[in-house]
Order: C-alpha cells, then structure tokens, then sequence
C-alpha cells in the first residue's frame, strides 16, 4: 500500500472525528497532491461531498472520476455512489438506468451493492415488489441454508 492510500484510509477512518467543513477540507489536502485533472481526485471529492450530506456536489464529481478513466473497484464505487447520489437528489429514474447497466458489467464483490442501491431506486417509483425480489436474490446467496427456496420467492416476486 502506498503511502498515499495509507493516509487516505486514514482520513476515511477518522471521518466522525470532523465536522462537514473540516473532513472536506482535509480530503482536499490529500488530493491535492494528485495531478489537478486526477480522476482519484474527482472520486475521493466527491466521496467527501457525499458523505456529508452534499449529494449534488459530489454528482459532477463522480461524473468527472468516470469521464477522467477511473477504473478498478473504484469505478464500480463511482457509478454506485453517484446513483445513489442521483437518486438523493429526486431522480431515481436515471439512478435505475445507471445500476441496471451497471449489473450487466463484470461481475465482482461489488455486484449486491449495485443490486441494494436499485432496490431502493425502484421504491421510489412504486416499483417495490420488484426491489424486494432484489434484494431477496441478492441475499438469498448469503444465507447458510433456504438459499434455493430464497431465490424461488425472490423470482416469483416478479
């Protein structure tokens, strides 16, 4: 692990020792030793801004990180994080469109997070039965036992 990443965990660590202003101030220190166009930079921002309560800052933010080449988990956390975001922000029409072509990337450990941030996008547009079909597959892979019963009354939600 880089130093860098050290000190960026850090801070993530740390993130109820700060108040809004100075959790930003201090994500901002540490990206401002990437390059000025960094997509990190864009991400770690827009993670600040997210985490404060400031979904709409954060949105062009993750935007920025994915137009920039973010790859790796952290472009799977950007396109998460700013659906989330979008859907904070009264959209979850657009939120849905983002994660449901999200689900059909690669898959990694990653693949239920995409899968709880539609369900609760699809509530938003009265669409529960299909968020609880969801979120019932998506842990029906978790549990020790019922898992095949699981997934059945998850695909007969829908």
């Amino acid at each position: 692990m880089s130093d860098f990443e050290k000190r960026i965990a850090e801070a993530w660590a740390s993130i109820d020792d700060y108040d809004t202003a100075g959790f930003r101030a201090l994500i901002d220190e540490l990206v401002a030793e990437l390059p000025a166009d960094s997509p990190r930079a864009a991400f770690e921002r827009a993670c600040a801004f997210d985490s404060t309560g400031d979904s709409a800052s954060a949105i062009p933010l993750y935007q920025a990180a994915l137009d920039g080449g973010i790859s790796g988990e952290n472009r799977r956390r950007s396109v998460i994080q700013m659906a989330s975001s979008i859907r904070n922000t009264g959209r979850p029409e657009e939120s849905v469109a983002l994660l449901t072509a999200e689900l059909e990337r690669a898959s990694d450990g990653l693949d239920d997070a995409v899968r709880c941030v539609l369900a609760l996008a699809l509530t938003d547009l009265g669409r529960e039965r299909e968020a609880v079909s969801i979120v019932v597959g998506a842990l029906a892979r978790h549990l020790p036992r019922y898992q095949r019963s699981m997934a059945a009354y998850a695909r007969a939600l829908v």
